[in-house]
């Protein structure tokens, strides 16, 4: 499943966007959004997802169910 940023939780401090491997999260009217047809859950580059793991405000950075897990081309 892609990430997801909880819009109104999200501080806009910036962390996230340089840690994503995938150039998946974006600034939009002064939030951060996951773009969740690049998001790739970090799979293939580090153990758990990164912005999760830089973000200063705990469970902004989400599971969005909407979206099928990431699946690593064969």
């Amino acid at each position: 499943m892609a990430f997801k940023i909880i819009a109104s939780q999200c501080t806009s401090c910036s962390a996230c966007e340089a840690e994503c491997p995938n150039m998946a999260i974006s600034e939009k009217r002064g939030t951060f959004v996951i773009d969740p047809a690049k998001c790739t859950e970090c799979i293939g580059h580090f153990d758990k997802p990164q912005c999760a793991e830089v973000c200063p405000v705990d469970k902004t950075c989400v599971v969005d169910p909407a979206y099928p897990r990431y699946q690593a081309p064969a």
